[in-house]
């Protein structure tokens, strides 16, 4: 009699159990919800506060002729000008896009496919690989102005490595013709890095059936990477693709520490700083080109959002 009136115990998955969940869940003790509370709050103060709010200030300058000089209120309302003299009669401008699209190029078709080089090597586990990993990633940890010394031994024009075993007296980095490209190398061995790092955990996480069944098939090692192991790893893709367009759009350090953007090497983000906080500080003008960065960043971060959630749609 007892067996027979015994009340059934709920499955884990029942509703009688989320039910008990959600109550717990909804019955936090009032420390707790302080607790959650902070937890979102200031993560997101610290957000709108260090990111939204210069960026939305700098939009609202960059329509303006302010030159830093007393109170924002007496900035001057100018509308697009500052806009049209980026455009037309600003010498640099022009130059600093063709120079960032040349970052880009590099970064895209030189750092990006050794990374990848990398990446298939260190997969095989190969003797010595956490070595070379180390080595190959170190440069990554270091900061591009760090690396612009690093590399500054190996320019210099009267103690470099380069000119020392060559006997030439090129000076890399002063020279316009060389500079853009020394500079491109030294940030080459700094993005590879990166890229061998991203796809070398996307390569363990490739499920070794897919290549064994391409073997079976008759497959040769360069078809399974191409035709199955590289679309599989499409997130990686995208996020690379993504990262090298951000890169190259923000390069500032290693240019600043040659020579400040100038003599060949102007880039967007030194023509802001130059504007900015430059002896004739035009932060109107400044404004108005860092908009131009941060419209290309917003196109780029949709691209990559509107992508993500497709894929997990």
């Amino acid at each position: 009699m007892a067996i027979a009136n015994a009340q059934p115990t709920a499955p884990p998955g029942s509703k009688k159990t989320s039910r008990r969940r959600y109550r717990g869940i909804d019955q936090l003790g009032g420390l707790d919800r302080v607790v959650v509370i902070l937890m979102v709050a200031i993560p997101t103060l610290l957000l709108v506060w260090l990111v939204w709010f210069p960026a939305v200030a700098s939009v609202l300058l960059s329509f303006t002729n302010w030159d830093g000089v007393g109170d924002v209120s007496s900035a001057k309302f100018i509308g697009l000008k500052n806009y049209s003299d980026v455009v037309s009669i600003y010498p640099p401008f022009w130059p600093a896009v063709q120079h960032n699209l040349i970052w880009l190029v590099v970064l895209f078709f030189v750092a990006t496919p050794l990374g990848i080089f990398f990446a298939v090597l260190l997969d095989r586990e190969i003797r010595f690989s956490r070595v070379y990993q180390t080595a190959i990633y170190l440069p990554v940890v270091l900061s591009l102005a760090l690396v612009g010394f690093i590399w500054q031994l190996i320019y210099s024009k009267d103690q470099g490595l380069i000119n020392a075993v060559t006997g030439w007296t090129i000076d890399w980095y002063g020279d316009p013709k060389y500079n853009l490209w020394a500079a491109l190398v030294a940030t080459t061995w700094k993005h590879t890095g990166y890229v061998m790092l991203l796809y070398l955990a996307g390569l363990k996480g490739v499920d070794p059936t897919l290549r064994e069944a391409a073997k079976v098939d008759g497959a040769t090692e360069r078809q399974t990477f191409f035709r199955v192991v590289f679309p599989v790893m499409a997130p990686i893709n995208i996020i690379v693709l993504v990262i090298t367009f951000i890169e190259s759009l923000r390069a500032f350090d290693l240019v600043w520490v040659i020579n400040k953007g100038r003599n060949g090497l102007e880039l967007i983000a030194t023509l802001v700083t130059s504007n900015v906080v430059g002896e004739a500080s035009r932060i109107g003008f400044g404004s108005a080109l860092a908009t131009f960065m941060l419209i290309i960043s917003t196109v780029l971060i949709a691209v990559y959002l509107r992508i993500v959630m497709r894929e997990q749609r």
